[in-house]
């Protein structure tokens, strides 16, 4: 195995030659995008913002009419993906708000958005965020409370069930019966798991009884099989935690790492017993399928919080496909401006998908990673350049659509 070191080496190495070799970066011309290049399959990812603190609140907001959700639905006008992985959209049971945006939003011609955009399959499903635990997973010493010691106490952090959930749109039919999920999945069923220790004792941070209970996924892990007119795709979705919001036992950054990792295990060569669905049925992805990793992992290749051997090895996973990184001309004037203003990154400038302040800066955390056999077309960051014409719809969350087009 590549150290640590090695690795990092090798990235860095990856993304200067991916500066050189990636697509055209944004301009209105190049990404009005009326329609994906003939024969590709244009995939993207998009972590939309669109989430409440209140029960039902996403809802309300979509039937008042929101003009956050109007920027989002534009930006999809736009880039026009013919599947596509929204992360922090509000699940709800009765789906109202996956059909409010569809219907209001995405199907109406939006300011600075285009031709209204109709996706008759979707995927959605409960996600850990939100469900109370019945633990004390904070290490606070009490069980759930008000506010965020609520939400610490959840098996994913939330403020009610269903916060920052998922949503998967799609031009063609999806196989809902051989849908897998893995929102029950336990952390400690992962061989190595990365348990949260105290430094101060050494002892682990939760004790048995609650580790022995603790879920893997922060939301969930998908994988939504796509019948596509060249064969059925496998898209693996998920969104894992920040690696922030902890303390010296880095129970988020490992609970990140693990996450990321899951994937790269479920596409790995084994019998991956431990690997068990929702549905009860064990072990990893078919040798021979073809897949996309999709999502905010919340992970940056070399810079910002986290355990970047766990993107890493995702990236240089031989059943990935090598291909340049996708870019824009947003991006790179944004992580220039805040290089200026002291914050200094190892990655490419133009590699960074979302902006998320003056003390955190510019990374690169929102991925769509396919699967050897494909051949890259195209890729981009939707986040134009400062006084294009587009950057007014840009805005709609701090992340911004990453998307690439396939062969």
């Amino acid at each position: 195995m590549k150290t640590r070191t090695t690795r990092w080496l090798a990235t860095c190495t990856a993304l200067l030659l991916a500066a050189c070799a990636a697509t055209t970066p944004h301009s209105r011309e190049h990404d009005a995008m009326a329609s994906t290049p003939t024969g590709t399959l244009r995939v993207a990812t998009y972590n939309t913002s669109l989430f409440d603190e209140d029960t039902g609140g996403l809802v309300a907001r979509l039937e008042l009419g929101n003009a956050q959700a109007r920027k989002i639905a534009a930006v999809l006008q736009n880039v026009r993906p013919d599947i596509v992985l929204l992360n922090e959209f509000d699940y709800d049971d009765t789906h109202r708000a996956a059909d409010l945006f569809q219907r209001d939003y995405l199907e109406v011609a939006q300011p600075g958005g285009g031709v209204p955009l109709h996706y008759p399959h979707r995927y959605l499903a409960p996600v850990n965020t939100g469900v109370p635990s019945g633990l004390d997973l904070d290490g606070n010493g009490e069980t759930g409370g008000i506010g965020r010691d609520r939400g610490n106490d959840a098996w994913g952090y939330g403020l009610h069930p269903g916060q920052y959930g998922m949503l998967v749109l799609s031009r063609f039919p999806i196989d809902a019966a051989a849908v897998r999920t893995f929102q029950l999945l336990r952390w400690d069923a992962m061989p190595g798991a990365l348990r949260p220790m105290v430094p101060a004792t050494g002892k682990p941070f939760h004790a048995d009884a609650v580790w022995q209970q603790l879920r893997l996924s922060s939301k969930s892990h998908w994988d939504v099989p796509i019948r596509t007119p060249s064969g059925t795709l496998h898209l693996l979705a998920s969104h894992p935690t920040p690696p922030t919001f902890d303390g010296p036992e880095d129970r988020n950054g490992m609970r990140n790492a693990d996450e990321i990792r899951l994937w790269r295990e479920y596409i790995s060569p084994g019998d991956n017993a431990w690997l068990c669905d929702d549905g009860g049925h064990c072990g990893g992805l078919a040798a021979d399928a073809r897949f996309i990793i999709a999502g905010d992992l919340n992970n940056d290749p070399v810079d910002g919080a986290g355990h970047h051997d766990a993107i890493l090895e995702v990236l240089e996973h031989p059943r990935v496909l090598r291909m340049a990184t996708p870019r824009s001309a947003g991006g790179e004037a944004k992580a220039r401006e805040y290089a200026a203003a002291g914050i200094e990154r190892l990655g490419a400038p133009a590699h960074v998908t979302g902006d998320f302040g003056p003390n955190v800066g510019a990374l690169r955390l929102d991925y769509v990673l396919p699967s050897t056999g494909f051949v890259l077309a195209g890729s981009g960051v939707f986040w134009p350049a400062p006084g294009d014409a587009d950057a007014a719809i840009a805005d709609g969350s701090d992340h911004h659509l990453v998307w690439v087009d396939l062969r």
